[in-house]
């Protein structure tokens, strides 16, 4: 309906396509393995759980939340940052509780842009980090980022050739999809340029802990003069399982926390009490269900690298991340991603991502999620194997 008129700026959804040929699969009796939406299959671990359950029990937690979050959460928060990255955050004025990343995002963006400001965000990514600024209105630009481009080279190049300049940049490491991983002296790198050219920064975090082979992922807040410049989204759903209770935050920038604290205030009551309480519990008790998670996605990652390449497809093995991001191969390159998808649905029974619904730049590209245990994986792989031979 062309009246509303935010519609008319976002394009078919690209794995809606995907989705429909795997369910019309599904609805014919086959057995379709999906590895496409990244929806994390592992039980939240139980003391939080158990936490979320007793304080539902009580009814002082069942009236309206605060949109910032409780206090006792924020301060949660600051000390898990104090422990786990040595960075000093001020509860009150530093810090703010989301309704997971993606509301979080959303909101900062559509109080921090005008019509037609222009945002820089990496091209293939999380589809939200493009399409925040899209329904606010803003003028995306891409910066190619993955196998064989210098993200950092080619902002420098598109922030010479850009036009107003850039308002905002969006990015996010351990990178969703092409698990691309950095350094702290990419940060600091990135907080210099954002100094010189007036750019606020906005960092997912998403994939803090899920990172492997000894490598361990810095926070963009670590970087000398990092909250000068912009925030950093951490969320709840993949470090701790929790993904379908909708829990992040967002901590840095004074003035960008104030921000989006000002208009959660008109939008939200915040998450629902419980959640918040058991939230706390997760942050700062015992954290050996993080390293059982993240092996857990270490074990799947082996698994699927390892059939892959028996099966004749190469793909590295990413250092971070619950996904595999594989170019697909060269005999099959020419049908992109979206007919390769489907081909994998109709004919190994397998379902993934295709990279164009990431952007243009993915289309060589089809991205696993390790969402199914390793021996649904094995039963990937062969289906694969038999299509690729």
């Amino acid at each position: 309906m062309t009246r509303f008129a935010r519609l008319d700026r976002l394009p078919p959804y690209v794995f809606a396509t995907v989705n429909e040929l795997k369910m019309e699969c599904r609805r014919a009796g086959e057995d379709i393995i999906d590895m496409g939406m990244g929806n994390p299959d592992l039980a939240t671990p139980p003391h939080i759980v158990d936490k979320m359950v007793e304080a539902a029990g009580k009814s002082h937690n069942h009236r309206y939340s605060a949109s910032m979050g409780i206090t006792r959460l924020r301060s949660a928060i600051a000390d898990w940052y104090g422990r786990r990255y040595d960075v000093d955050i001020d509860p009150d004025r530093e810090a703010i509780v989301t309704i997971g990343v993606k509301e979080g995002m959303s909101h900062l963006i559509l109080v921090t842009i005008r019509p037609g400001d222009v945002v820089f965000t990496p091209t293939p990514t999380y589809p939200i980090h493009p399409y925040s600024a899209i329904i606010s209105g803003g003028d995306v630009r891409g910066i190619p980022v993955g196998p064989g481009n210098d993200f950092f080279t080619n902002l420098v190049e598109a922030t010479r050739q850009t036009w107003p300049k850039p308002k905002v940049l969006i990015i996010s490491y351990p990178h969703n999809p092409t698990t691309e991983v950095v350094d702290l002296e990419f940060f600091e790198k990135i907080v210099a340029f954002a100094k010189e050219h007036g750019i606020m920064v906005i960092h997912d975090f998403a994939y803090a802990d899920l990172t492997f082979d000894g490598y361990q992922a810095p926070s963009f807040l670590q970087a000398k003069g990092a909250r000068d410049v912009g925030v950093e989204f951490f969320s709840m759903s993949k470090s701790y399982s929790m993904a379908g209770w909708r829990v992040g935050f967002c901590v840095g920038n004074e003035e960008i926390i104030f921000a989006l604290k000002r208009i959660k205030s008109y939008l939200d009551y915040g998450i629902f009490q419980p959640i918040q309480i058991a939230s706390i519990i997760a942050l700062n008790e015992d954290q050996s269900c993080v390293a059982d998670i993240r092996d857990t996605y270490r074990d799947r990652r082996d698994a699927l690298i390892t059939g892959l390449e028996r099966a004749g497809w190469d793909v590295p093995a990413p250092k971070g991340t619950m996904f595999v991001w594989a170019r697909i191969p060269e005999q099959f390159r020419h049908m992109g991603s979206v007919d390769f998808s489907k081909f994998l649905i109709r004919e190994a029974k397998v379902a993934v991502s295709p990279g164009l619904g990431f952007g243009n730049y993915g289309d060589d590209f089809v991205r696993f999620a390790l969402i199914e245990n390793t021996m649904r994986i094995n039963q990937a792989v062969r289906g694969i194997r038999n299509v690729l031979k």
